[in-house]
Order: C-alpha cells, then sequence, then structure tokens
C-alpha cells in the first residue's frame, strides 16, 4: 500500500485532482458582471491628435511654394515664346544676310566686269591717242575732263604723253594752265624719272 502512495504516478493524479478542484471551487465563488465597451463620445478641440494640428505658418509657405510655382511656370512660357521669337528673327536675319551677300556679290562681279571693260576701252583711246600726231592728240584731249584725260596720259609712254601735254601748252594761256595742273597731278603718280621728263617736253 505504501509503494502504491509514493509512485509517481499516484503523485501526479493525486496534484492534478487537487488543481481540478481547486479551480472549480474558485469559479463557482467568482461572480462575472457584463462588458462594457469603451465610450465612443467625439473628441472635444483640444483632444485633437498630432497629424490634425494644422500650423497656420505652414499654410502660409505652403502657398507661398505654390505662387512660386506658378510664377515660375509662367516665366518658362514666357522664356519658350521668346525663343520662339528669336529663332524666327534669326531665320528673317540670315535671309537678309544671304540675300546681301548675294546681291554684294553679284555687284561685284559688275564691278569687275565694267572695270575690265573699261581698261580694255582705255587701252584702246591710248593706242588711237598714241598713233596720232601731238597737236591732234592735244586738240582731241581738250575735249575730254581733266580726269579722262590724265588718265590717259598715265597709260601712255612718257616719250609720248611728253609731246602731247607740250602741245597742249602752246594751244593757249587757259589750255597751258590746264597742261600745268595735269602735269603735277601726274607727278602724284608717275615715278621721279618720269615726271622730270613730262616737265621738259611740257615746257613751253
Amino acid at each position: 500500500m505504501n509503494r502504491i502512495l509514493s509512485s509517481p504516478l499516484t503523485v501526479v493524479l493525486a496534484g492534478g485532482l487537487m488543481f481540478f478542484l481547486t479551480m472549480f471551487v474558485t469559479l463557482s465563488l467568482v461572480h462575472f458582471g457584463p462588458v462594457q465597451l469603451p465610450s465612443t463620445t467625439p473628441l472635444a478641440a483640444d483632444d485633437n491628435p498630432s497629424w490634425r494640428f494644422r500650423n497656420p505658418e505652414f499654410d502660409q509657405w505652403v502657398s507661398q511654394i505654390k505662387d512660386e510655382r506658378a510664377a515660375l511656370a509662367l516665366r518658362e512660357e514666357q522664356l519658350k515664346d521668346w525663343e520662339m521669337r528669336l529663332t524666327a528673327e534669326n531665320r528673317e536675319i540670315s535671309t537678309v544676310t544671304q540675300t546681301v551677300t548675294k546681291l554684294q556679290n553679284d555687284f561685284d562681279q559688275r564691278v569687275l566686269q565694267f572695270k575690265g571693260q573699261e581698261a580694255a576701252n582705255a587701252k584702246k583711246q591710248v593706242k588711237v591717242i598714241s598713233d596720232m600726231s601731238p597737236e591732234g592728240a592735244a586738240a582731241m584731249l581738250n575735249e575730254l575732263s581733266d580726269d579722262e584725260t590724265t588718265k590717259l596720259l598715265y597709260l601712255m609712254k612718257t616719250d609720248v604723253s611728253g609731246p602731247i601735254l607740250d602741245a597742249m601748252s602752246k594751244l593757249g594761256p587757259m589750255q597751258a594752265r590746264r597742261a600745268a595742273t595735269i602735269t603735277q597731278r601726274l607727278k602724284d603718280v608717275l615715278p621721279t624719272s618720269a615726271t622730270n621728263s613730262l616737265s621738259s617736253n611740257a615746257t613751253p
């Protein structure tokens, strides 16, 4: 009998039985009331949570940022408009520049052609005058302007232009002064030796 009571199984069974008896007696003595739900009354103004807090300075800052963004957007639109205008103006300027360049090239080409033709005509006149007598050449040059006469005499050899100036100086006082003026103009462009020869030939 003592062996059965001292066995571990008997101890475990006895302990479990005592536990259940104690729980049964305790639960039978405790009375549970009805469960009450928490109050659902709205929170007062002072009980608002932090995420509902609104700072007037923060709102003003957000408003300023919106205004700045709107101003930047307007500025960007204006810049795009100006860029389009500048692009169009640059195209117009480029077109005008090309037109002016073409006209200038055409004009230069015509000037070169005219100068070439004028030089050819001057050479022909020089040849005709050089084949004439000094008196005949002087009479013909009297019908031309001082510039034309000076240019033709400049293109001649000094042994041809000298006698012509000498003949011009003998046509009268007015023609002598004209011959002296033309001789002085030739001195400004001809070498010294050539002008000395002209002066000696044109001396009356």
